[in-house]
């Protein structure tokens, strides 16, 4: 098996799958009990990524790509980080107004993006059998519908960096919060991790896409589960209020 066959193996995504319906299921449990929008908002985002994976694990066992099957994977895989941002948007705001607004731009560039994937004529010669293709099929960089996926990466990107940042500043002096510091850190990595992959896919370096994407997704897995709650913090702050015995 030569290198280029390792990297496109269908383990990488079905790793990514199990990883990504795992923390989907988490999400789902947190927000049936606590109904708050980011916890519904990563839970979209992550479901996106989640079933992108199945489509790409399929793709590579059965060595072919249908086309109507990667319109679906590409508005999917390419719009999950605009969601993911809009969780963290909905957690750091003081105002949901800002998170709804952010939302509804989502849903817009969602809606145009799926429609002019589904009506682009397809590169065939790139939609190959076996070969990680991002965007490729759906014409050359910077060309409609392909650069939408623009409006989702830029700014889900910058907000769960952002987002992450804000939160390291604001714990980092509660020594009992400290342990989402390093939650942060590793939502940090993960979030570069997913960016640089899908980058480099765009630019047509898509070898390195699924194991980018699994180990991307472990990472921010843990960092999530680490982040989603203050349970933890909150009973440290409340043992150590307690007074001595």
């Amino acid at each position: 098996m030569d290198a280029s066959a390792v990297w496109s193996h269908w383990a990488w995504p079905l790793a990514t799958a199990v990883l990504g319906f795992v923390y989907v299921g988490l999400l789902v449990v947190q927000y049936a009990k606590r109904r708050k929008m980011h916890q519904l908002m990563w839970a979209v985002g992550f479901l996106f990524y989640a079933i992108a994976a199945v489509m790409e694990f399929w793709s590579e066992l059965t060595v072919h790509w249908d086309p109507t099957l990667y319109r679906f994977y590409i508005v999917l895989a390419a719009s999950l980080v605009g969601f993911l941002g809009n969780g963290t948007l909905y957690l750091v705001s003081k105002k949901r107004l800002w998170g709804d607004i952010y939302l509804g731009f989502n849903l817009v560039c969602l809606a145009i993006f799926l429609y002019g994937t589904l009506t682009a004529d397809l590169l065939m010669d790139k939609l190959v059998p076996g070969i990680v293709v991002g965007g490729q099929a759906l014409g050359a960089s910077g060309t409609f519908p392909r650069l939408m996926s623009l409006p989702f990466n830029i700014p889900g990107t910058l907000l769960l960096i952002g987002g992450s940042v804000y939160s390291i500043i604001k714990f980092w002096p509660k020594k009992a919060f400290r342990y989402r510091v390093w939650a942060n850190v590793l939502i940090i990595i993960g979030t570069l991790m997913i960016a640089g992959a899908g980058t480099m896919a765009r630019l047509g370096a898509s070898g390195g896409l699924y194991a980018g994407e699994m180990a991307a997704s472990a990472i921010l897995l843990w960092g999530f589960v680490m982040a989603s709650t203050l349970e933890k913090g909150a009973k440290a702050v409340k043992a150590q209020r307690q007074p001595s015995e």
